[in-house]
C-alpha cells in the first residue's frame, strides 16, 4: 500500500491531506534521526520509531539540510584549495546546489520507490514489506549522517575526511540493513543478502559521490 492503510482526511487535492504529513513534533524528528544513526539489533527504525506515523518533514529538511551543506562545504573547500594561486579570482560555483539537489532528492525518492516495488513484487514469495511513505521517510532520515560530515570536510585532513564518511555511511547503512532485513529473510537467502546488499551499496555509493 502507498501510505500503508493511514486514512487521511480530505481528498488528495486538498491541503489538508498533506497536511497528515508533516504532523510530527521536534522531540519526534530528533528521535528518529537519533534513531536513524544509532544501529542497535532488535530495533526495528519502522517499529520503534515511526510507530505507524511516518512523516515527510524530516525527511524533506534533511535532505535541504545536506544540499546546502554540501553546496557551501565544496564552495569553501575549492577556495581553501585555490587561494594560493595569484593568478585564482574567487567565483561561487552555484551549479554545485543543482547537482546535489538533484543528486539527493533522486536518491531519497526514486530508490525508496525502485525497493518498495520490488518488495511488493515478492510479497507472494514472503516478503514482507512497508508502505512507500514508511520507505521514504525510512531513507530519508537515513541521509542525517551526512550532514554533520558534510561540514566536517572542510576539515583539511584527507584521512581524516574519509574516515569520517566511512563512519557516517556505516551507521546510516546499517541502519537500512536491519530496517528491511526482517522483510525480505523469508524470501530466501540469496535474494535477502542481495537485496541488503545493493541497498548498502547504493547508499554508500551516494556518499562517495557527494
Amino acid at each position: 500500500q502507498l501510505l500503508g492503510g493511514q486514512r487521511r482526511p480530505g481528498g488528495f487535492w486538498t491541503f489538508e491531506y498533506y497536511q497528515a504529513f508533516f504532523d510530527v513534533d521536534t522531540h519526534q524528528v530528533l528521535e528518529r534521526i537519533k534513531g536513524s544513526v544509532t544501529p542497535l539489533p532488535g530495533k526495528n527504525f519502522v517499529r520503534h520509531r515511526l510507530r505507524n506515523n511516518p512523516d515527510l518533514y524530516g525527511p524533506f529538511w534533511i535532505c535541504a539540510t545536506l544540499v546546502f551543506a554540501l553546496a557551501v562545504s565544496g564552495n569553501l573547500s575549492h577556495l581553501t584549495e585555490k587561494r594560493a594561486s595569484p593568478a585564482y579570482r574567487y567565483s561561487p560555483q552555484f551549479h554545485n546546489v543543482t547537482i546535489a539537489a538533484t543528486l539527493i532528492y533522486c536518491y531519497a525518492w526514486l530508490v525508496p520507490l525502485a525497493l518498495w516495488g520490488f518488495l511488493r513484487w515478492r510479497q507472494s514469495r514472503g516478503a514482507g514489506t512497508y508502505s512507500f511513505l514508511e520507505t521514504v521517510c525510512i531513507y530519508g532520515y537515513s541521509l542525517s549522517a551526512y550532514v554533520p560530515t558534510a561540514v566536517l570536510w572542510l576539515i583539511p585532513a584527507a584521512w581524516l575526511q574519509w574516515l569520517l564518511l566511512a563512519v557516517a555511511a556505516l551507521l546510516s547503512a546499517s541502519v537500512l540493513a536491519l530496517t528491511f532485513w526482517p522483510l525480505v529473510r523469508a524470501d530466501g537467502r540469496a535474494t535477502a543478502l542481495a537485496v541488503v546488499a545493493a541497498v548498502v551499496s547504493l547508499h554508500a555509493l551516494l556518499a562517495v559521490g557527494c
